[in-house]
C-alpha cells in the first residue's frame, strides 16, 4: 500500500469525519450527484455520506462526495411553470441586447451581444 492511499483509506471516518477512499475505490452503495442524476434521482437533503480522494502532487488532493443510494429520492416531475420559465431564461440567453433579435444560440458572455453586432465590419466584408 503506497503512502498516498493509505491517507486516502479512512473508512470509519477518524481522520476526516466522514468515511473516505481512495479515487475509484468506494464501496457500492454509495453515488455523486451526477450518477444519481443519471439514475434519475436526487440526493434529497441528505448529508454527504462518504468522500474520494485523489492525492495530488504539489496541491490539495481532489475530493468526490458521496451520497447514499437507499436515500436518494426520485427527481422531481417538470411542471409546466417550470418549464416555461426555463424556456424565457433560455430566451432571454439567445436575445441580443444590442439588435433585439433570437441569435438562435446563446450569446458569449465575453462577447456581450450576437456576432454580427460584435463585429460588423467583418460581416459587410464577407
Amino acid at each position: 500500500m503506497s503512502l498516498g492511499y493509505a491517507k486516502c483509506f479512512d473508512p470509519t471516518g477518524a481522520r476526516y469525519g466522514i468515511p473516505t477512499y481512495p479515487w475509484r475505490c468506494v464501496p457500492d452503495g454509495y453515488a455523486t450527484r451526477r450518477q444519481l442524476r443519471a439514475r434519475g434521482l436526487r440526493p434529497g437533503g441528505q448529508q454527504v455520506a462518504a468522500q474520494a480522494l485523489r492525492p495530488r502532487f504539489r496541491r490539495g488532493p481532489l475530493v468526490a462526495y458521496f451520497y447514499r443510494l437507499d436515500c436518494a429520492k426520485p427527481v422531481r416531475p417538470m411542471t409546466p411553470a417550470k418549464r416555461r420559465a426555463l424556456e424565457c431564461a433560455n430566451r432571454a440567453r439567445r436575445t441580443c441586447p444590442q439588435c433585439r433579435t433570437d441569435a438562435g444560440y446563446v450569446i458569449p458572455t465575453s462577447l456581450g451581444v450576437c456576432v454580427p453586432c460584435a463585429y460588423p465590419d467583418e460581416q459587410r466584408a464577407a
